[in-house]
């Protein structure tokens, strides 16, 4: 079904009668049972791969169906496009360059006293959790391995994952009932070795990391040696907290590491893909095959307990998709991984809670990572959220024909790299040593064409705002 055209008669109408109910839920929570939070985040997943996006070629009905249950934010934002700050950002509600958190540590670099959140910056769960709420985090962390930075003591009843920035979906090696692609620069450029399931390539810049080392699946604190695949296992774990959860106000964060690397999908999943001829490809799509199936399995378990009207449901990634390794398609866009082109920091974003949210619609106006923690505090505590989050309320307007003014939205990463968009314009400063570029991206959303030289003005207003909000930021953290 597609979305109602938002300036429609029936369009207005739907939206009032939403908006009403939303108002009215707002003025008598008394009324109305303490809201639940479920948010499911995908790891490097492209902009352009799910078929909410108009991609055909690789199913993923339940992120599909959940989309018509809610809004498709076609402008969603994340505040980096690497991992680790992302999700910094996401959970703190802030900026994550407010607390000099621009880097991404990978490896042993986890462990480095300034990786992972400061054990100072609270997450907006902390608040849910001394109000009651029952919290769990059930996935990936890749926000510090020390103590007083562990899940649990970031406001997490629970936590069932890793904490890394990546892991095996599977024990080994060996590596049993999976197809499994590993980058190998031992090997010729471009050449490739199949042995059994198992397929190796020198077609990326690195080797695949040891992304198990140091790095065990944990139940709270003990580490587990056996575990079922793991974005299945995820899923597991999710439907288990929310089943376990349904009686009390909750709030679960289910953190897939799927689509991230290394690439190893199902054999069940990567027969159904084989559609698809590509082996590196074919692998990828069995990926999101069993991330979508997990999706479908969080809401069929709201759906079970009848909890879907009390439970704000928000999917998104937690940065655009790199190509090298997984083939995941940001298209439209330029860039990806890594990168402040719209690849990198815009993802594929979903609102949804049917009642309050409207239903089979689109939202064009930016909505950023740290909106959610703007957007559910006020409602599971009936008053103000913290005055010092970065994002924005946004269920007076999400889905219908009322946006706010444009805020600015800004982003700051290592070497350099900076941009800000506010309104259809943004400029993007790829590096310390490369010009700074200007794009209109009300007409040209995959940022081909630099309008710098014939928009001088306008590109100095958006660097004032950039240096305005910069001021308020303490210098980036290293890792050195």
């Amino acid at each position: 079904m597609l979305p109602l055209p938002p300036n429609s008669i029936v369009g207005r109408v739907a939206a009032g009668v939403i908006l009403a109910s939303f108002l009215s839920w707002m003025q008598n929570p008394a009324k109305a049972s303490p809201p639940n939070l479920v948010v499911i985040i995908a790891d490097d997943l492209g902009y352009g791969e799910t078929g909410m996006m108009g991609n055909a070629e690789i199913p993923t009905p339940a992120i599909d169906a959940l989309a018509r249950s809610g809004v498709r934010c076609t402008s969603g934002y994340v505040t980096s496009s690497y991992c680790s700050p992302s999700r910094a950002g996401f959970l703190s509600g802030r900026y994550q360059s407010r607390f000099g958190y621009d880097l991404n540590p990978t490896g042993e670099r986890n462990h480095h006293p300034n990786a992972g959140l400061p054990p100072e910056q609270s997450t907006f769960v902390q608040h849910l959790q001394a109000a009651g709420y029952q919290t769990s985090l059930i996935g990936k962390w890749h926000l510090g391995t020390r103590p007083p930075q562990l899940p649990t003591a970031k406001g997490f009843d629970r936590f069932f994952g890793f904490l890394h920035e990546g892991h095996f979906y599977v024990p080994g090696p060996p590596f049993e009932n999976v197809w499994t692609m590993l980058r190998d620069r031992s090997l010729a450029a471009g050449q490739f070795q199949t042995n059994g399931n198992t397929i190796r390539g020198n077609y990326a810049r690195i080797n695949e990391p040891a992304y198990d080392a140091n790095n065990p699946v944990l139940q709270d604190s003990q580490p587990l040696d056996e575990w079922k695949y793991l974005t299945d296992t995820i899923t597991e774990q999710a439907v288990e907290t929310i089943s376990q959860s349904a009686s009390s106000p909750f709030a679960t964060v289910v953190s897939y590491n799927a689509v991230h690397s290394p690439m190893q999908a199902t054999l069940e999943d990567h027969e159904s893909a084989r559609h698809i001829q590509d082996p590196q490809r074919r692998i990828f799509a069995g990926m999101l095959i069993a991330l979508d199936r997990g999706v479908g399995r969080i809401l069929e378990t709201l759906d079970h307990h009848h909890l879907r009207q009390d439970t704000l449901v928000i999917f998104f990634s937690d940065n655009g998709g790199p190509t090298a390794e997984l083939t995941s398609s940001n298209a439209p866009l330029r860039g990806g991984k890594g990168s402040l082109y719209e690849g990198g920091v815009r993802i594929p974003m979903v609102w949804s809670m049917p009642g309050v949210i409207p239903a089979d619609a689109e939202e064009q106006t930016p909505v950023l990572s740290l909106d959610i923690a703007a957007t559910f505090l006020p409602m599971a505590l009936n008053d103000s959220p913290p005055n010092n989050l970065d994002g924005i309320n946004v269920l007076p307007w999400i889905g219908r024909d009322t946006p706010p003014s444009a805020r600015p939205l800004w982003w700051r990463m290592p070497r350099g790299a900076r941009a800000l968009r506010q309104g259809k314009w943004k400029f993007v400063q790829a590096r310390k040593d490369q010009p700074i570029e200007l794009f209109d991206l009300e007409s040209d959303l995959s940022e081909s064409e630099d309008l710098s030289a014939s928009h001088p003005d306008r590109l100095q207003e958006l660097l004032a705002v950039w240096e305005s909000m910069q001021t308020d930021m303490p210098p980036a953290k290293t890792l050195q």
